[in-house]
């Protein structure tokens, strides 16, 4: 697989999901934006898929540590990492790994550097969003400086709601939701590459040592045979 070609995903993984994440920020505040599909069965509990616009200031499930030097040390780890991921993919291109492994890397590649891209600049280029403020681009002044931006959150797939049975030790009686958090296209893409390497990871592997390692046995098996005749 060719570099031009993992670029050309990563490009539209970054397109899809910063163009979601401007519509919604400087579209409308904080809260539910639309119901995509599904329906309520009762009042207040929706089962299906919805957009539901949130910020995250942290990590992943909302994790925060440290304040504005933990806001920005996060930042930091994402911008190593992505600069990691960007030799890192270079090289198993160069080495030839198999399609699938590249596919994958390229998926986190890409969430990682979305979800970057939130981090160092959107406190720069919005202001601020509430229950009832809508964001503008480009103001005066934006909500948070360089590397303190949030990261902008809106798939919402509440699928199943309901309670655990009562004879479930410690949960009993406590309300399960399916699936409650809220992400967006670039965590999408990580969770998708990472789940894809994990289930096919031998698969992908044997694929690049069969396709590298065969050659040298052949070259082997021939330099032996032109020994016994010599």
């Amino acid at each position: 697989m060719k570099l031009r070609s993992a670029v050309l995903i990563i490009l539209a993984i970054i397109i899809a999901d910063q163009a979601l994440k401007i519509w919604i920020k400087t579209s409308y505040p904080f809260g539910e934006v639309m119901r995509i599909f599904g329906s309520e069965s009762s009042p207040g509990e929706f089962r299906g898929f919805k957009l539901y616009f949130i910020e995250n200031e942290g990590m992943a499930w909302g994790w925060k540590f440290g304040g504005d030097w933990g806001k920005m040390l996060l930042t930091l780890f994402r911008l190593a990492a992505v600069g990691f991921g960007t030799w890192y993919l270079g090289r198993i291109v160069k080495q030839g790994h198999s399609k699938g492994f590249i596919i994958c890397a390229s998926l986190i590649y890409a969430g990682a550097l979305g979800n970057l891209i939130d981090s160092m600049f959107y406190g720069l280029i919005f202001s601020s969003s509430s229950y009832n403020t809508i964001a503008t681009m480009f103001p005066a002044q934006g909500y948070a400086g360089f590397l303190h931006g949030h990261v902008v959150d809106m798939l919402y797939f509440p699928v199943i709601k309901t309670t655990y049975p009562s004879w479930i030790p410690f949960l009993g009686g406590k309300e399960f939701e399916f699936f409650s958090p809220i992400f967006n296209i670039a965590d999408a893409a990580i969770s998708v590459g990472v789940i894809t390497l994990l289930v096919f990871q031998k698969r992908f592997l044997h694929k690049h040592e069969e396709k590298y390692g065969q050659p040298t046995v052949e070259t082997a098996a021939e330099n032996n045979d032109r020994a016994h005749v010599m």
